[in-house]
């Protein structure tokens, strides 16, 4: 299955657009939250709902610039993977909404230990390998080449780490960080930051089941 993967779309609908033929090859598209952008609260529900149309398979989170007027819409569009296991033909997808706590001014940032009670549902079943799991978290890891701003400083969750390194997903899907638009691993873990719609680009993730085990066969990102 081949997935278009997006994040921070910053309100940008006329990049988002630009997108709608990849999405029609894409199997499905994985978004890693950010429809709108800080003090433009009202560009996030047109931003959601131009993601909608151009896919029937959508696993989404809403990011730390998402107010939480967008959550009643964003719950009833069914794109959701926030605080659940989505299945999805023998793929599972679970995701964190929200950034680390930083400047205080974004509308959902967060502690660590809340980004991390929205993978209750895989921590409760304990310690085990999820090598059909997807996890998607607009906020990255830390210590990888998806969460360094400019100065190479790492600002990415200490916690999401601990818990990819543990958990062993089949990839992780996570945004937030502009500047920091990667694909690195965290043991066999494959992580995506695609970098920002907003600022035209995207990436590619392709895995397939073989011999009983899903593995990650590309990933590549791209630009407009």
């Amino acid at each position: 299955m081949k997935f278009l993967v997006l994040s921070d779309i910053h309100g940008n609908i006329e990049n988002l657009k630009k997108l709608e033929g990849a999405a029609k090859e894409a199997d499905g598209i994985i978004f890693a939250g950010d429809f709108t952008d800080i003090g433009k609260e009202d560009e996030g529900l047109q931003a959601l709902k131009n993601l909608c149309k151009m896919n029937e398979n959508i696993f989404a989170v809403r990011g730390n610039c998402d107010y939480p007027s967008l959550e009643e819409e964003f719950e009833a569009s069914d794109i959701s993977c926030e605080r659940q296991l989505v299945m999805h033909e023998g793929l599972a997808f679970a995701g964190s909404h929200g950034g680390s706590k930083f400047t205080g001014k974004s509308p959902d940032e967060r502690t660590e230990e809340e980004l991390q009670s929205d993978f209750k549902i895989i921590t409760d079943e304990g310690v085990q390998e999820w090598d059909n799991l997807i996890v998607v978290m607009h906020n990255p890891p830390k210590n990888t080449e998806c969460d360094k701003i400019p100065g190479d400083i790492h600002v990415g969750s200490e916690t999401s780490t601990k818990f990819i390194e543990e958990y062993k997903p089949l990839a992780v899907v996570t945004g937030h960080i502009h500047e920091s638009a990667a694909i690195c691993k965290i043991g066999n873990t494959t992580v995506i930051n695609p970098g920002a719609v907003l600022e035209g680009k995207y990436a590619w993730l392709t895995v397939s089941k073989k011999d009983g085990k899903w593995n990650v066969d590309a990933a590549e990102l791209k630009s407009l």
